[in-house]
């Protein structure tokens, strides 16, 4: 029993934000309810199409709620921020912020969100390792990953043991196979004692298209649709003063029976 229950009826509390009067699908996500508009989901995830078949009368009120399992208020809020947030183009977010949402699209199956969160990830900074690692969980086009790949050949140090417990064992032979033609390629054009870091950049790139096979048709799951340029995500403008519902609290209690619970899918 949640703590402040009573007669296994846990408190709730509509979200300060993603609570709308004129919503049509309640969520109940960590003791929150957000009431948005099922019309996002419908559109654009075959996951929640099919869960919401399923389960026809699950959200249609706050006391007969669509639960979602394993994912924290916090981090539904930045799916949803992306669709009610105009300005959403115009803010710096950190990487964990395009990461979560780069996770939740996946497991979700929210593609157009999935390339917002890919096209937003190519504007950071990210360690080669993470960004490589990070775009092979999600299936991310392996093209994008060229400059993380030759700054790995391109710097003085090798893989170390803990960078290559990270790397799958492909990338760890591709980086050193590159390495080595990167070498070789310095060497014939005249460089004393080189390095991979030598090798001409024009070059390099071509040693790396080959060695990762980058000029292939589409090597993840979405195809052409992962290429960073991408049209804009639907938005919607935020309602209006007044027709946000009751913020956080004004406790309100449901009782678990009624709840469809949907677990995170990865």
């Amino acid at each position: 029993m949640a703590p402040g229950s009573q007669h296994g009826i846990s408190p709730i509390h509509h979200h300060p934000e993603y609570y709308f009067n004129d919503g049509n699908i309640t969520f109940h996500v960590e003791g929150t309810l957000f009431r948005v508009h099922k019309h996002f989901f419908e559109r654009e995830s075959q996951f929640f199409v099919k869960e919401f078949a399923d389960t026809a009368q699950e959200g249609t009120s706050d006391s007969r709620v669509f639960r979602l399992d394993h994912v924290t208020s916090a981090d539904f809020a930045k799916v949803l921020w992306v669709w009610y947030s105009p300005s959403y183009r115009r803010e710096s977010k950190p990487k964990e912020h395009w990461l979560t949402i780069l996770d939740l699209s996946t497991a979700w199956q929210f593609p157009e969100m999935k390339k917002l969160a890919v096209a937003e990830l190519q504007k950071l900074d990210i360690e080669p390792i993470e960004k490589i690692t990070t775009y092979d969980k999600y299936h991310i086009d392996k093209s994008l990953l060229l400059p993380a790949y030759k700054l790995l050949c391109k710097r003085a140090s090798r893989i170390s043991d803990e960078e290559g417990e990270q790397l799958k064992m492909p990338t760890v032979l591709g980086i050193l196979e590159a390495r080595e033609r990167a070498v070789r390629s310095a060497a014939e054009a005249g460089c004393c004692s080189p390095t991979s870091a030598d090798a001409d950049d024009e070059e390099l790139d071509k040693i790396l298209t080959d060695v990762f096979n980058l000029n292939s048709r589409a090597t993840n799951r979405q195809g052409a649709q992962s290429q960073v340029k991408s049209g804009p995500v639907p938005i919607i403008k935020p309602p209006k003063l007044g027709v946000n519902g009751v913020t956080n609290g004004n406790g309100l209690s449901v009782s678990g029976p009624a709840d469809r619970k949907v677990a995170y899918s990865e």
